[in-house]
Formats: C-alpha cells, sequence, structure tokens
C-alpha cells in the first residue's frame, strides 16, 4: 500500500505538488500506452474532428468537447493540420489527447485508476470518500505537442469547497525539452483566478476574479523519470510549453474530488444522469 510520510506531505502542503518517483511501474506504464495505441488505431477521425487548444479555449469548446464528461473522445493537435486542412502527419502522431472518461469506460484505464495502491494514496490524501471526476490520456506529440497555458485545475473542476486534485503519471521521461510540466511553487495559496463555465445559450466562458498575469518567472520544471507520479493541488498555478523536440511526452491523468462537496451544474464537464460519477471501493462505500 502507497503511504506518504509525513515529510511528503509537509512538502506537499507547502509547494502545492509533490513528486512521487517510481509510483507506477514500467510494466504497468507500457500497458496504458499499448492500450492507448489501440484506441486511436481504432478511432476513425472521418466521424468527427475536435482541436483541442488552450489558448483560444472558449472558441474550440464543441459540443464534442462540452459533451465527453461521460465518453472516450479524441482531440487533435492544433498544429496537426496544413492551411488545406489536411494531416500533416499520421493519425498516431496528430491526437493530442484522449478524454474524459477512460477511468470508466476502459477495462484497462478502470484497473489502473482503481488500483489498491492508489486508492490509499488518495486516502492519505485526506479524502473521505473521493470520487474519480475526470481522465486525460496526453500524448504531447513530437515536434507539434501543444503548450498548455498556465491554469489551475479547480477552474475547470470547481468544488464547494475546492476539493480537487490532480494525479499526472508520466509514461515517458518528462524534460524541459519534450514539454515537462512547470508549476509555481507555493502559488495554491493565492487562490482561484477564474472558473471555466458552460455559458447561456451554449459554448463556455471564464468568470473571472483576478485577471494579474501570472508569475511565469517562478514557475520550476518538473522534469521526471517514467513512473513518476505528480500530485497537483487544484489551486496550483501550473502549464507546459510545446514540444518541438522529436521525442514524445506521454502521461495519464486523473482528477479526484471529495463526493461531498457541491459539484456545481454550470462547470463544464458534466454527466449523463444514468452515468453517475465513481470512487474506488465500491465495497466499502467508495
Amino acid at each position: 500500500m502507497m503511504k506518504l510520510t509525513d515529510k511528503q506531505l509537509a512538502r506537499y502542503e507547502e509547494d502545492g505538488f509533490l513528486l512521487v518517483e517510481n509510483f507506477t511501474t514500467p510494466d504497468e506504464c507500457d500497458a496504458l500506452r499499448e492500450r492507448a495505441a489501440e484506441l486511436v488505431a481504432e478511432y476513425d477521425p472521418s466521424d468527427y474532428i475536435s482541436i483541442f487548444s488552450t489558448h483560444e479555449q472558449t472558441r474550440t469548446s464543441d459540443d464534442y468537447f462540452l459533451n465527453s464528461g461521460d465518453k472516450i473522445r479524441f482531440f487533435f493537435e492544433e498544429e496537426a493540420f496544413d492551411a488545406e486542412n489536411r494531416l500533416r502527419h499520421s493519425k498516431e502522431r496528430s491526437i493530442n489527447k484522449i478524454g474524459h472518461a477512460l477511468h470508466d469506460l476502459d477495462p484497462v484505464f478502470n484497473h489502473f485508476s482503481r488500483s489498491p495502491k492508489l486508492a490509499a494514496l488518495i486516502s492519505n490524501l485526506g479524502y473521505k470518500q473521493p470520487l474519480l471526476i475526470q481522465s486525460m490520456y496526453i500524448f504531447k506529440q513530437p515536434g507539434i505537442g501543444g503548450e498548455v497555458t498556465c491554469h489551475q485545475d479547480a477552474s475547470f473542476l470547481y468544488t464547494e469547497p475546492m476539493s480537487v486534485t490532480g494525479l499526472w503519471f508520466a509514461l515517458e521521461d518528462a524534460t524541459r525539452e519534450n514539454g515537462c510540466l512547470w508549476a509555481f511553487p507555493g502559488g495554491h495559496k493565492h487562490g482561484l483566478k477564474s472558473r471555466f463555465l458552460r455559458a447561456e445559450g451554449g459554448g463556455t466562458r471564464f468568470e473571472v476574479y483576478d485577471s494579474t498575469a501570472w508569475p511565469l518567472d517562478e514557475l520550476v520544471p518538473l522534469e521526471v523519470k517514467k513512473g513518476t507520479l505528480i500530485l497537483l493541488n487544484g489551486l496550483l498555478p501550473h502549464m507546459s510549453l510545446v514540444n518541438r523536440s522529436p521525442r514524445s511526452r506521454h502521461a495519464y491523468t486523473l482528477h479526484v474530488i471529495e463526493s461531498d462537496c457541491h459539484y456545481p451544474a454550470d462547470n463544464w464537464l458534466q454527466r449523463a444522469p444514468g452515468m453517475p460519477l465513481r470512487g474506488f471501493k465500491i465495497s466499502d462505500g467508495w
């Protein structure tokens, strides 16, 4: 069972993030990568094409994206297409991410996401009845892996009170060259800057509480080895830069919330009534 030390918990409380090396075994990393490759191989892009971008997120929030909270859907890199809207590379080299219910709908990702060691770690963080709300497989493709601008996870998965925690699993080495995460140590102590909401009449909008610029000069790189878990406080400002290197930077991410916290109906990510959120050990009330 995974148990964080008092020193690790104190570091997480202070910085808002924590690197847990060797949390995931090489075989577990490879199994997730193989399953993601199978899903992409089965995906037919002629059905629908949706591009993921954090630069104009309200403009690119189409219905395919907004209705993905209880589905497995595929989103392309912003630079995947040429001027004639044709793929510049193969389908496998063009997908930005898969989201947002892999942990519920795919048996391989479900098994990984609800492992006893992960359940124990979440309990160790103080969760009483945690719910898995979102999952994403992120490819960060070679040469075109898009930038993720500085943000807080609580802006997108807001609860009252704030309860979201991000779990970021490195399935390959993540370096400055291939687009590792960058984070603002202690930045989670400065409050929520905005919320990403469903807009009346369709689409999305940002509700801004603090319009001051992010202190990008204070961010530090989180370069990690394959198998590392990065814990991210929901209020922690973090980002990743574009990947111009010849190497991909695959990662799997999960987000957890506390079940007794209020999850507003205007949050962008919603589910159909027939597919409620689930946690870990159902038999134990999770």
